[in-house]
């Protein structure tokens, strides 16, 4: 059995995360006190758990015990009992969280009279950071409605019956920010550029245009064969690390032609070599 503890900022989508495991048939619990998740461990080796391969767990700013220095702690107590023990951390940027605190008229649990939301989505990052610096897994939901983090979630969660890693190829534009999630990031700006073939310009890296514009340049596969020979060294020996999740981002200047491209051709590969793929375009969704 797998527990996941799934943190992050209050309106990034911890609960669009949680309802998605549950849709796939995990048991989750919204919002336990940190200090009962021992407790809780131990339950969960009873038989009434032993329909579930995954227990999910949320915990957030709204714990009745807010020490959340005590986090690494209690993660280490955790995994010490052998338990197979994963945390998933949500977040925004500040932008993105004021402007859904507005749309929803929620109030963020950290507010009041004396405190304004900015400074309270701050305090809430400062509180949080035990558990944001321990994850195994972060997601950046700026850029992605729910619909999207639902589907990424469920994909790159939820398929836990291989004991392959799991990698996920994800085209960015630089101009959008890093995604914060990655593992590595690569910068192909330096190569040729679609965008300024008049003909090209309205076209992804998705499309066949583009594609032969790209492998026409020496410059181009010599990237590309450097990156897959480097990932080919290294992707196993974080596998043999026992790692779940990889992200490998790959940036351009507006995420649209040589990044999509590269994400494309590079998740092509690793897929025929029977690696656990997954694909995402940040800035075409």
């Amino acid at each position: 059995m797998r527990l996941l503890i799934i943190s992050g900022t209050s309106g990034a989508g911890k609960s669009v995360v949680l309802h998605a495991l549950e849709d796939i048939g995990c048991y989750c619990i919204d919002n336990l006190p940190m200090a009962l998740i021992p407790a809780f461990a131990e339950e969960m080796a009873s038989a009434r758990f032993h329909e579930y391969d995954t227990v999910a767990v949320g915990i957030d700013a709204r714990n009745l015990n807010n020490d959340f220095a005590a986090f690494p702690a209690l993660l280490q107590q955790l995994k010490s009992t052998g338990l197979d023990c994963e945390v998933i951390f949500i977040d925004a940027n500040d932008d993105s969280l004021i402007k859904r605190f507005s749309e929803t008229r929620r109030r963020h649990p950290l507010t009041d009279n004396e405190v304004p939301l900015e400074e309270a989505i701050l305090q809430e990052r400062l509180m949080l950071q035990p558990i944001a610096s321990r994850a195994d897994m972060q997601l950046d939901s700026t850029r992605t409605n729910v619909h999207q983090l639902r589907d990424l979630v469920q994909a790159r969660i939820g398929r836990h019956g291989s004991p392959e890693m799991s990698v996920l190829f994800e085209s960015f534009g630089f101009k959008h920010g890093i995604p914060v999630e990655a593992d590595f990031v690569f910068d192909v700006r330096c190569l040729p550029n679609p965008h300024w073939e008049p003909h090209l310009r309205a076209l992804t890296g998705k499309d066949f245009d583009v594609a032969h514009f790209l492998e026409n340049h020496f410059e181009v596969n010599r990237m590309f064969d450097e990156i897959r020979c480097f990932l080919e060294s290294w992707l196993p020996q974080f596998a043999a690390d026992k790692r779940s999740y990889m992200t490998i981002a790959i940036g351009c200047t507006g995420g649209q032609h040589r990044s999509v491209y590269f994400v494309e051709r590079l998740s092509d590969y690793f897929r025929s070599k029977n690696q656990r793929v997954l694909t995402r375009h940040r800035e075409l969704t």
